[in-house]
């Protein structure tokens, strides 16, 4: 007999899915038979955790463009997927999540391990239903995969497990209240009104100083994108989704935006007259042109979201592409090319400003900036990167240069810790021929990293081989990113309470499971350690012992952010180290070379 967890699997690999992610449970034991039962298509990968299961999802559908799926017990299992869920849900992209659930029979009883999973994910899901009759199985796999691919975003199929254990109805009997669904999709073409057009034509024609803001949402516009910054001789900030459109060796690409972003790019924002957006939603009014001081044209796929985020003269909903595709004819190459030439001068400051401060040691510790500027020049062609969420996002953000061809991802809109590991091992599944690096911090890596250095180990045949799998972790013993937020938004000192966390010995940690471990505390080995874990068959986790008080300048100090960051100064208990780096990573901005204090 097959049963309807067969079928299930036979519809996932129907449509293109070969590898699930995911945890096993009691509520899911109709699909662990099958799995069994398939010998491999799809595979089932086991991580270590759900919640790691559903980011493994989401960096699959972010690699390879495919739809991602996770799969989780009932109840407990189920709530764990949520964060990774989200992760997706507001990156946009295409993840199905398989759930299990209590035997039909005992629902509404209060029974062990129920929970009413339709409500639990209304707000993550697209899409959430219900298999309650062998024969709906088909059309709800169906739809929800037609459904994360129109809509990017996350479908839930919920499967009793005694449904799951009934015979399947692949083709339901022709009956009233029957459905006859089909595999299949296919990406529209999404044009905007002529007009608007026109419109759009005419605004960044009249401007003279335009400024591009790219996301992710132009990730195959590229040429296009090319194109009309030449047109238009503007250069082109990129969202920390967008990393990958441009390749950062283009002198127009003023690279990423915001506090973590470049002074390049926020010149270019504070003297523009004219913006275009392209696929983005990039949300910080702050880093954006006053009201008022530039004409706006946008492009988005969600007309939910066109004109949310600045004032907008043109409003074209549409795919990237191809609205630029149509609007590049109407647009008129400017003759004065003062504004670009001034872009590129900016652009050039700025990477010699990046230089001299990751050249800048102290006390005879690792600035944390430099391990991102030594990976940069050696970071294989064609390499994967990753990134947590923490002080580490801005060094990766600034500091690692990406060329053609290369990708890069982190969890953008959701922010959350805990995505850059799962991420890089999805992205190692889905590429084996291709370098990965995954950019963590160390309170990311203990919070749930380490496990995962468990799952590397249990596929180590699989994930070991010719190019690099690269685990770097920024140890200071401090979260970092929030103890600098508590300093320029909250006006309060550091709190040890909250903020310092243990001293792990990382790369130790990774010999135990029979992975590579290097550890480098030392300023001048910081090149010859990334040499050695490039050079690694084997994953690598490259603990690197940097400082904590190199602050993660913005580009721009706000009147507020300064008052409350002098406040904290008073009482913090390392305003000393922080003031003398502060000052002459400051002064990097003004003066050549200045050696750091104990540069090793």
């Amino acid at each position: 007999m097959t049963q309807v967890a067969d079928h299930v699997l036979e519809r996932l690999k129907a449509w293109g899915t070969h590898r699930v992610y995911g945890y096993p449970g009691d509520g899911i034991n109709g699909l662990l038979g099958a799995f069994d039962r398939a010998q491999g298509d799809p595979e089932f990968i086991q991580a270590r955790h759900e919640e790691m299961a559903a980011f493994m999802a989401c960096g699959h559908a972010k690699f390879t463009g495919e739809v991602g799926v996770c799969v989780a017990t009932s109840g407990p299992g189920g709530v764990h997927l949520l964060n990774g869920l989200y992760d997706a849900k507001l990156d946009h992209q295409p993840v199905v999540a398989v759930v299990g659930q209590q035997k039909r029979l005992c629902l509404g009883s209060h029974y062990q391990q129920e929970i009413a999973l339709e409500n639990l994910f209304a707000d993550v899901s697209e899409f959430c239903q219900m298999v309650t009759h062998p024969g709906q199985a088909r059309h709800v796999i169906d739809r929800a995969y037609k459904t994360a691919l129109t809509r990017r975003g996350v479908a839930t199929i919920i499967i009793p497990d005694d449904v799951q254990e009934e015979e399947a109805q692949p083709s339901p009997p022709k009956a009233h209240g029957s459905v006859f669904s089909s595999v299949g999709w296919s990406r529209p073409r999404m044009l905007p009104d002529e007009r608007e057009l026109r419109r759009a034509a005419g605004v960044l024609n009249e401007g003279e100083r335009v400024a591009i803001l790219i996301g992710q949402g132009a990730a195959e516009a590229e040429d296009e994108v090319k194109e009309v910054a030449e047109l238009l001789g503007a250069g082109v900030a990129k969202a920390l989704l967008g990393r990958e459109v441009l390749p950062d060796s283009l002198p127009y690409v003023t690279g990423p935006i915001g506090l973590l972003g470049s002074r390049a790019s926020d010149e270019m924002m504070q003297h523009c007259d004219t913006l275009f957006m392209i696929g983005t939603s990039f949300p910080y009014a702050e880093w954006l042109p006053d009201e008022g001081q530039a004409r706006g044209v946008e492009i988005d796929i969600d007309g939910r979201m066109i004109g949310m985020r600045y004032p907008m003269d043109a409003h074209l909903v549409g795919d990237s592409k191809e609205t630029l595709r149509a609007l590049i004819p109407m647009l008129h190459r400017k003759e004065d090319r003062s504004w670009r030439k001034q872009i590129e001068k900016d652009v050039v400051e700025w990477h010699r400003v990046c230089e001299r401060r990751a050249d800048q040691h102290f006390d005879g510790t690792v600035n944390p900036q430099a391990v991102a500027s030594e990976l940069s020049p050696r970071l294989p062609d064609h390499a994967i990167v990753t990134a947590d969420s923490g002080s580490g996002t801005n060094w990766w953000a600034r500091h690692l240069l990406l060329r053609e061809g290369m990708r890069a991802s982190l969890s953008g809109t959701l922010a959350t810790m805990g995505a850059a590991v799962p991420y890089a091992i999805a992205a190692r599944f889905a590429h084996p021929d291709r370098p990965v690096v995954a950019f963590i911090g160390d309170g990311a890596f203990q919070m749930n990293g380490m496990n995962e250095m468990i799952t590397v180990k249990r596929y180590l045949d699989r994930l070991s081989g010719e190019q690099p799998l690269v685990f770097c972790v920024l140890n200071n013993q401090d979260l970092n990113q929030v103890t600098w937020e508590q300093r320029a938004m909250g006006g309060d000192p550091k709190y040890p309470g909250s903020q310092d966390i243990p001293d792990v010995p990382y790369a130790a940690y990774a010999e135990l499971l029979g992975l590579k471990g290097i550890r480098c505390d030392t300023p001048r080995k910081v090149g010859a350690a990334w040499d050695a874990a490039l050079a690694s068959e084997v994953p690598v986790v490259l603990e690197f012992t940097v400082d904590a008080e190199i602050a993660p300048i913005p580009p721009h100090i706000r009147v507020d952010q300064g008052k409350k960051a002098a406040k904290a100064m008073v009482r913090d208990p390392d305003r000393t180290a922080i003031a003398a780096r502060g000052v002459r990573q400051k002064l990097t901005e003004f003066a050549g070379r200045l050696p750091g204090r104990g540069h090793g």
